[in-house]
Formats: structure tokens, C-alpha cells, sequence
């Protein structure tokens, strides 16, 4: 199964996410910071996609990813934002992560990490 770990400051938000993603057959582990996210990553725990939230209080989302991408080098990045101004600066810090836009549907969501892993699976075969 998929693990995918959620970084999202607002509670109605990551609770939305993790639930659209669950009922899509995902496994998510969700936190509210960039701090508890990365705890995770060092203590070991193993995940496929980090999904977070580029503003965030502490460690924001592309400081989180930087620090990911070094410590578990295999784990796909997509920041969701509500602030166009930071999506640049998200592309610039890490090229090939996905930047989705708040505000979008759950739908599309979850349509956005269906390709990300199709896409993986079908350069494998």
C-alpha cells in the first residue's frame, strides 16, 4: 500500500485530505507541522509521497522537502499552497515535485497522486 505523509497546519484541512486519500486506498499518516513530519522521516518511517502545506509555522513545507529529499532521497514530493507568490519558490527548491493550488476539489486531489504513481509504475515495465 501506498503510504503517503500529510503535513497540513489547518486541522479541518489535513482531516479532509486524509480522508479522501483513505477512501482512495492510500495509507496517511498525517501531522500538523514540518517539525513532526521530518521526526517521522528520521525515526525511519518509510513513505512513498510527502504531501504538505508550503506555509506552515516552524519548518514550512519547502524547507521540509529539501530535508526529506536528502534523509529519503526515494520519496515523491507534491506542496499544496494557497499562496501563488511561494509556488515559484517551490518549483525553483525542488523541480520535479508537483505544486497543487488551494483552492481545488478533493477529486482532483486524488487524481493528482493516482498519476504520480501510474506514471512511476508505467516507466518500470
Amino acid at each position: 500500500m501506498i503510504r503517503i505523509l500529510l503535513a497540513e497546519d489547518d486541522g479541518a484541512m489535513r482531516m479532509h485530505l486524509t480522508r479522501a486519500l483513505e477512501r482512495s486506498g492510500y495509507a496517511v499518516v498525517p501531522v500538523e507541522c514540518g517539525n513532526d513530519a521530518f521526526d517521522l522521516v528520521q525515526a525511519g518511517e518509510q513513505f512513498d509521497l510527502l504531501l504538505t502545506d508550503i506555509v506552515m509555522p516552524g519548518m514550512d513545507g519547502i524547507e521540509l522537502a529539501q530535508k526529506v529529499s536528502v534523509t529519503a532521497p526515494g520519496t515523491r514530493v507534491m506542496f499544496i499552497t494557497g499562496f501563488s507568490a511561494v509556488t515559484l519558490r517551490a518549483g525553483e527548491a525542488l523541480p520535479q515535485a508537483k505544486v497543487l493550488s488551494k483552492p481545488f476539489h478533493l477529486r482532483d486531489l486524488v487524481l493528482e497522486v493516482d498519476r504520480m504513481f501510474e506514471e512511476a509504475s508505467a516507466g518500470r515495465l
